[in-house]
């Protein structure tokens, strides 16, 4: 198993249930703008190493999710600014460059402390 992305949650923003909704989580690192931090699960902002596909695993505090669809600029954003959306749909085109999509699956909110890593088998 190749380990692509591995950081923490330092800190759950109190606004983070308002897109469970919609299917998604925001994360991002701890530059995030006050407006947004609260919408986010923010966290350390780490390299991805390799390229992140559909097929591979984000673990997510105890859940696992599989990896649907990968937006342009995941990888980018995720080392630069630790800001992607998570979606939570199971598409398979990825409509939204700086967007990871998983499969269409409950939410398990993680906690703060709680690993998020990026696994291929």
């Amino acid at each position: 198993m190749q380990t692509k992305y591995k950081t923490r949650i330092n800190k759950i923003g109190p606004a983070i249930e308002d897109f469970l909704g919609e299917k998604m989580l925001i994360l991002f690192g701890e530059n995030a703008p006050a407006e947004l931090a609260e919408y986010c699960l923010l966290i350390d902002v780490k390299n991805v190493e390799g390229e992140i596909v559909p097929g591979d695993t984000l673990q997510l505090g105890e859940k696992e999710y599989h990896v649907t669809a990968v937006g342009d600029a995941v990888k980018k954003n995720l080392s630069s600014l630790g800001h992607i959306t998570l979606k939570f749909d199971g598409s398979t085109f990825p409509e939204l460059p700086g967007t990871l999509y998983l499969e269409e699956s409950e939410i398990v909110l993680p906690k703060s402390g709680d690993l998020i890593q990026v696994t291929s088998k």
